[in-house]
Parts: C-alpha cells; sequence; structure tokens
C-alpha cells in the first residue's frame, strides 16, 4: 500500500513549489492554447514552441507570444501574472497546408505596437518572414527548396542586425539569409570558405548577391539546436552525432567541442554572462561546459528521460564579495548583470570577465538554470561556487543575493541549510531570502581538468577576406522590401541540386575512444549536480521553458502554454 501510495505521488501532476526564494504558483487562469482548449493530438508532430517579444506598448500589456501547434499558428497579447487569457482574440491566427511551423523567432530590435518581424521555419525547410500586427506576409524564403528540402529545426534572427537571420536544418546544414536578398531560381553554386574538423563552410557563388549567404555544414545527422552568445559574437550548435561545437561566428572558427555521455545533443543555451553552456539530451543529462577552459566542468541527473529544453534564468542570481571594494560596479551595475540576458550588457560582462581572470576569486556569480523534458518534468538547478571553483577554498565571507523581483516566504519558512553561506543579505527593495545553499552536487572523487583544452581544437585556414565582403559586422537599420507575397506556396518542387557539398571529414568518433577524455569525461570525473526541484508538471512531454521576469513559462505537446508566478507576483 505504501508502495502504491508513492506511486499516486510521483504520478501527481504538481501546480506549485517551493524554492530558497519562496513558492511558484501555476496561474490556470494564465493558461494559453488553441482558442477551443480541446487538447492536441501530438501523435507525429512537430513540438509545440513558444517566442515572446515586448512591443512597448503604452498599456501596460507590451509583452507579445506566439506558439505553433499542429498546423496552426497563434499571436496573441500575453498578459502574464497580470490578468486572464483571453483565447477568443488572437491577433492573428494561421493555418497552414502541406507543412508545420516548426520553430519561430521575434526581431526585438525593430519590434513597435505596429510593427514586428517574425520569423517562422517550417517542416518542408521554407522560412517564411511574417508581421501577424499586420497580418501580413513578407517574404518566403527557399520557397521552392532549392537550398534545403530537410526540416527546419531553428531560426534565428543574427543579434544587433535587422536583416540577417540564421537557419538550422536537420540535413545537418545552417545557412545565413538576409533579408533583402532574394533566394534565386536555380540551386545555389558554392565555394569552399573555411574547413575544419567535422565542419565546413561555404560561400554562395553568383554575378549577383542572393541568399543564402553561407552554408554551414556541420558534423552528423540533424542539428538540433543553435544559440548566440550573449554578445553575438559566438555560436553554440548542438547536433544529433552529440557534440556540441562553439564557434565564433564572424571569423567562422572553431572554438571547442564537446561530447554527450551518450545519443544526440537536443537543446543548448548559455549563461547571461557567456562563461558557460548548458547542454541536454538523450543521455537524461544536463550538461554544463566552461567556455573559456573548453571543458566539463559538471552533470547533472534528474530526468527519466531525455532532455528537450534547458535555460538560464537571468532574474535570480548572487554575487559574492571577498572584499566589500573589489566589487567595484554600482548597485545599477549589479542589476544590469542580473538582466544581462535581456538588456545585453557587454560592458558588465566585460568588467566581471576581466576581474575573473585577473584577480583570486573577487566576485563568483551563482547561476540558475532550468531544463523540461519527455518525461514531463521541471527541474531547476543550482550552478554553485564548489563546481565553479573547485580548487578553492570556501570563504566565510557574507554573500550579497539578489532574487530579483521575489519576495522571500513567510518568517520561519525557511531554515539555513547545512553548509549556507553565513549571513544573507540583499539590493535595497528586496526583503531578506533564505541563505543560499552551497551546492546540491553528489560527492565525488572529481579529477582535476584544470587548463586542459579540447583536443579537437585544430589547425584552420587563414585568409577570410571573401567572408568580410558579407558585412556581418555591418549591422545598421535597414528598412525591409515591402514586396509581400500572400501565397504560401509548400509543393515539394523536385530539383537537379548541383550541390556536391560534402567536403567535411567522414570520420566517425567512436564513443569508446571519447569517453574519459576531456571531450567527454566518465561520471565519476567530474561533479553530479542533483536538482533544487523535480517536478511532473504536464500529461505530455515538454518542449518550452522560458524565464520572464515575473513568471515561468512552460508548454508541453498538447498545447497548453502554461504561466507559473514568481514568489510574490501572483495578481
Amino acid at each position: 500500500m505504501a508502495a502504491e501510495g508513492g506511486g499516486k505521488e510521483m504520478n501527481e501532476i504538481k501546480s506549485q513549489f517551493s524554492t530558497r526564494e519562496g513558492l511558484y504558483k501555476l496561474l490556470s487562469h494564465s493558461e494559453y492554447s488553441r482558442p477551443n482548449r480541446v487538447p492536441f493530438n501530438s501523435q507525429g508532430s512537430n513540438p509545440v514552441r513558444v517566442s515572446f517579444v515586448n512591443v512597448n506598448d503604452q498599456s501596460g500589456n507590451g509583452e507579445r507570444v506566439c506558439f505553433n501547434v499542429g498546423r496552426e499558428l497563434y499571436f496573441y497579447i500575453y498578459k502574464g501574472v497580470r490578468k486572464a487569457a483571453d483565447l477568443s482574440k488572437p491577433i492573428d491566427k494561421r493555418i497552414y497546408k502541406g507543412t508545420q511551423p516548426t520553430c519561430h523567432d521575434f526581431n526585438h530590435l525593430t519590434a513597435t505596437a505596429e510593427s514586428v518581424s517574425l520569423l517562422v521555419g517550417f517542416s518542408a525547410g521554407q522560412v517564411q518572414l511574417i508581421d501577424p500586427i499586420k497580418k501580413e506576409t513578407s517574404k518566403l524564403f527557399n520557397e521552392e527548396r532549392l537550398i534545403d528540402k530537410s526540416r527546419v529545426t531553428c531560426v534565428k534572427w543574427v543579434p544587433g542586425s535587422e536583416s540577417l537571420f540564421l537557419v538550422a536544418h536537420s540535413s545537418g546544414n545552417m545557412y545565413l539569409y538576409n533579408v533583402e536578398h532574394t533566394c534565386g531560381t536555380t540551386a545555389p553554386h558554392y565555394q569552399l570558405l573555411k574547413q575544419g574538423e567535422s565542419y565546413a563552410v561555404h560561400t554562395c557563388k553568383s554575378k549577383s548577391t542572393r541568399n543564402p549567404l553561407l552554408k554551414w555544414t556541420v558534423g552528423e545527422g540533424a542539428l538540433n539546436e543553435f544559440a548566440f552568445s550573449p554578445d553575438g559574437k559566438f555560436l553554440a550548435c548542438v547536433s544529433q552525432d552529440g557534440f556540441l561545437r562553439v564557434f565564433n561566428f564572424d571569423s567562422v572558427e572553431l572554438h571547442g567541442t564537446m561530447k554527450s555521455y551518450f545519443g544526440g545533443l537536443l537543446c543548448v543555451c548559455w549563461s547571461p554572462d557567456g562563461k558557460y553552456i548548458v547542454t541536454g539530451g538523450e543521455d537524461d543529462l544536463v550538461t554544463v561546459w566552461s567556455f573559456v577552459d573548453c571543458r566539463v566542468i559538471a552533470r547533472g541527473q534528474g530526468h527519466k528521460s531525455w532532455v528537450s529544453v534547458v535555460a538560464f534564468d537571468p532574474n535570480t542570481t548572487s554575487v559574492e564579495e571577498t572584499d566589500p571594494m573589489e566589487f567595484s560596479g554600482s548597485d545599477e551595475d549589479f542589476q544590469e548583470l542580473i538582466s544581462f540576458g535581456r538588456d545585453r550588457a557587454n560592458s558588465t560582462q566585460s568588467r566581471l570577465s576581466k576581474r575573473n581572470s585577473t584577480d583570486s576569486r573577487p566576485v563568483s556569480v551563482t547561476y540558475r538554470f532550468g531544463s523540461v523534458g519527455q518525461d514531463t518534468q521541471l527541474c531547476l538547478w543550482d550552478l554553485t561556487e564548489d563546481i565553479l571553483f573547485p580548487h578553492q577554498p570556501l570563504s566565510r565571507t557574507r554573500t550579497h543575493t539578489n532574487v530579483m523581483n521575489a519576495t522571500s516566504p513567510p518568517a520561519g519558512s525557511g531554515t539555513p541549510n547545512p553548509g549556507s553561506n553565513g549571513n544573507s543579505i540583499t539590493t535595497p527593495g528586496n526583503t531578506v531570502p533564505p541563505p543560499l545553499p552551497r551546492s546540491n552536487s553528489l560527492p565525488h572523487s572529481a579529477v582535476s581538468n584544470t587548463g586542459s583544452k579540447s583536443s579537437v581544437d585544430s589547425a584552420i585556414a587563414s585568409g577570410v577576406s571573401k567572408f568580410a565582403t558579407l558585412s556581418l559586422h555591418d549591422r545598421k537599420d535597414r528598412h525591409h522590401d515591402k514586396d509581400h507575397k500572400r501565397n504560401h506556396s509548400m509543393g515539394h518542387i523536385s530539383s537537379k541540386s548541383s550541390d556536391k557539398l560534402n567536403l567535411v571529414t567522414k570520420n566517425k568518433t567512436d564513443p569508446a575512444k571519447t569517453l574519459g577524455t576531456p571531450l567527454c569525461p566518465r561520471m565519476e570525473d567530474v561533479p553530479l549536480l542533483e536538482p533544487l526541484i523535480c517536478k511532473k508538471i504536464a500529461h505530455e512531454r515538454l518542449t518550452v521553458l522560458i524565464f520572464l521576469e515575473d513568471c515561468i513559462v512552460t508548454a508541453c505537446q498538447e498545447g497548453f502554454i502554461c504561466t507559473w508566478a514568481r514568489p510574490g507576483k501572483v495578481v
């Protein structure tokens, strides 16, 4: 009977959970979905995805949300924790024939209350540029599927650009487009620009400039996701071959690599300051990789199935000071750091980078990140100083903790954790949260990999003069053409592509040879994180995890987008 009761408890879907900063609550009235509220039959369909944009209108409801469910695409005013969702009034709704939306991304630079630029990728390979406020379709890229016939897995605007965007496909290729150029009426011809270990980059040969500007061939199998670093200079890609590859985007050079424990890697994200990358995938683990050291520094075990999304929470962090004078930034600088992911505060990042590289340990940041998976579970993780600085003695200094926009639980509800960091103080305007736990890592005989670089960094050909003509650095204000194309033709046009570009070295990596190397350390060689919380929050596999200022947003394959109010933010 006890076991049966425990089983019921495990299968119960949670509507709230507690962390060190307080209680998160599911707001049932703020759930977005298709207007008819009928659960979507997700069998064989593409993952539900959610994108947000702030249009900065004066009504106080500046957030807009876009999500895809099956063949449908919806665009709503997002009222978050403030008001109930009004599903009867989507700003825009589209139903596609012959293809399904797979991913989308707003251009935050150009968004206004009157107009937004939304890129939508499709299962048949096309990319559409639409304006859901004006209800216009501006352009369709790869319309005849001459560039790539495979499913679009990820699409993103290049940071700082109003016209450049990057598209990844399940073919393992990525393409750089400019919205102001056409795609041409014939299959593109390419010329090799740069080649390295398991990747090659080509430029498009033509008399006049046309899309794609660049073609990247990365690894083997599908390229599942990519993410730009907060400063926009680096690109992290995860592939079905199990590799994380990090490139310098402008110089097209490989910075470092990592291999999954087994299986493909499905998701990737950067820490707000760009120092760490977290991946998740078919090994059911989350893996933390140091960008500076090019090595795995921790793994997290908590999911019972594939990890589909990982994301950092820029609104919950802490900074420790060994000397009050050594953090020379103001309170505004500190707030800037916390909201780094949204505000792209490059100056704060560079100050922290210099401080952390030149001093012994004047400032250490504790990172919060989350993950969701096909096991329908949400996990939250804290990456703490004993993981980030394993060879430093634990100091007894005070911790400067800031839990942005979150109030503490009622007095007496939280007791200090063993090994917590002494006294906690907060920045002005916040109440005192319970002390931050030092770590949730399992004890392991951590083998020192300090200073070891990835062995995959190979000599890369120099000479990128041609690449300079693509004006990647020229990310200026430009006006989009008003060449609106309303017919979204999704016909399967056959073409004799002259693309014979399999120049990437096809030396398959033997997992047995990578295991135990810096590329893929054994489980006992790196600290093992335990999740702060691990809760079942849906009936169907989870496909979305987004951290906003006053809430966390999750979504499952049934097509339900849920809002979890942060502590003290329930309206």
